[in-house]
């Protein structure tokens, strides 16, 4: 799957970055955003890497540079009835927030199930399986800041 990516023969779905990312060290954004832009400490809003997963229609748009800092943020919009679940490996090295921007979010974090509505912000724990769901008919818009290190 990793040679027809590179081939630009298919687009990746959000768990094989997740697994590549993990595999890789990074957080997912900064795989995105160092294949589509990087070097720059000003990124504007039409510059900002936009990934969309063909499975799901879950959108991810990095809006920080990419520059050598430790914090990244990410502006994430979850389709209605759509769910996005990561490994605990795409999360060994970052610490994250996950804050509601607009509609309500379930995160599923090992077997703890959050219910976030807008303006709520969680502090992930320990790197476990987790599932981003929006168990809504309107989409989800949240915020995911990253810090690398434990």
């Amino acid at each position: 799957m990793i040679h027809k990516v590179e081939r630009g023969e298919s687009s990746p779905t959000a768990a094989l970055l997740g697994r590549l990312a993990g595999a890789l060290s990074l957080s997912v954004s900064t795989l995105v955003a160092r294949a589509e832009a990087g070097g720059r400490r000003l990124l504007r809003s039409d510059e900002q890497p936009v990934w969309t997963d063909p499975a799901t229609g879950y959108r991810r748009r990095h809006v920080s540079p990419v520059v050598d800092m430790p914090l990244e943020i990410v502006e994430v919009e979850l389709p209605p009835g759509a769910e996005v679940p990561y490994g605990a490996a795409a999360f060994t090295f970052l610490r994250q927030l996950v804050w509601v921007l607009e509609g309500a979010l379930t995160f599923v974090e090992g077997e703890t199930v959050h219910r976030l509505r807008q303006g709520d912000c969680l502090a992930l724990g320990p790197p476990a399986d987790c599932c981003f769901r929006n168990e809504t008919d309107r989409p989800c818009r949240y915020a995911v800041v990253l810090t690398k290190g434990r």
